[in-house]
């Protein structure tokens, strides 16, 4: 089995988290989105994983360092591979053709989810959805009566299927796709300017593949500042934790929270759902539903859904932040 995890788009709904930080390098409690995704997708494997293809801008050595330690850390091997133009879910895909051969799986890095990963041996694709509510701003498919896959729909504004891909996919036969992939590219078949994953599955489909829907329990999306939040919460309820060299003083924390390495808590209360990643000190302040990266100092301050990357000095604010790193906020409450 090999994993490719598509990675290198620019995050712009994210932002100011992204302009300095990769999309799926973001930390939901100190931990990497891409970390979270690749570790629960290992886990939940059924059969050794033999390779971890990352296709990345040009993020620089010291992050693809990490992309290959992350890898060796689960026992595969890991590649780097390079999208330098936003072409598509198909091409970024292609870019890692040299590990499209086998079982493969494909996660794009900017989902996280809880759910299983069995396999039907007699199918030759699984792809994961989550039923949803509202449809109208996702790709869903569509199902036979047998439960296979006979149609994507992107965006559909007239109800079809309530059933949204979460953005992971499982192919039985990674040349094939590979085939497929160039087709799109060597034919120019694009939609929006862009090559689909979904036309390429199409082809497969009607060369007689058969794809299934596999569903997860929790689809925990990481597009925005809200999103991030709320997939804070549901990682937190399952993770609350309290680095054993943190100092709290006079204090509350409600659970569930984590508290990182070294960090000083006085006279504040933190909870529910607050991360506060290592050496950072909150003194005299309320947080709630809030992000605070490493070595921030927040002072004075009552926050509640908010979002502050690392090195942060903030003092005396009241509301929902939205911060990059590097930022100072003082005296406004």
């Amino acid at each position: 089995m090999n994993i490719v995890i598509p990675m290198a788009g620019m995050g712009k709904r994210l932002r100011p988290h992204t302009l300095v930080t990769p999309k799926p390098l973001v930390r939901i409690a100190e931990k990497a989105i891409v970390q979270r995704l690749v570790e629960d997708i290992v886990a939940i494997q059924s059969e050794p994983v033999e390779e971890i293809a990352f296709v990345v801008g040009r993020f620089g050595k010291e992050v693809e360092d990490s992309l290959i330690a992350l890898a060796e850390r689960l026992g595969a091997k890991g590649s780097i591979h390079y999208q330098d133009q936003a072409l598509g879910t198909a091409h970024a895909i292609l870019c890692a053709q040299s590990a499209l051969h086998g079982p493969v799986t494909v996660a794009f890095a900017d989902t996280l989810f809880r759910g299983s990963f069995s396999i039907d041996p007699n199918v030759d694709g699984v792809l994961w959805v989550k039923k949803i509510e509202d449809p109208r701003q996702f790709g869903v498919v569509e199902l036979n009566n047998e439960g296979v896959i006979v149609s994507f729909q992107e965006k559909p504004q007239e109800f079809v299927s309530d059933l949204a891909m979460i953005g992971i996919y499982y192919f039985k036969d990674g040349k094939s796709l590979k085939e497929e992939l160039q087709y799109l590219i060597d034919n120019n078949i694009t939609n929006s300017g862009e090559y689909q994953l979904p036309d390429a599955m199409r082809n497969m489909m009607k060369k007689g593949a058969k794809f299934v829907p596999g569903e997860v329990s929790s689809w925990m999306d990481c597009g925005n500042k809200e999103a991030v939040l709320d997939t804070l919460q549901e990682v937190l309820s399952n993770e609350h934790s309290i680095h054993e060299s943190a100092k709290i003083s006079n204090s509350q924390i409600i659970e569930p929270c984590h508290i990182g390495a070294n960090v000083v808590i006085e006279n504040a209360v933190v909870g529910p759902f607050v991360s506060v990643a290592e050496n950072s000190t909150i003194q005299s302040s309320t947080l709630a539903h809030t992000s605070i990266e490493s070595n921030c100092v927040i002072e004075n301050a009552v926050l509640k859904r908010s979002m502050i990357d690392e090195r942060c000095k903030i003092n005396g604010v009241k509301g929902s932040l939205d911060l990059g790193s590097y930022n100072t906020i003082l005296n406004e409450i």
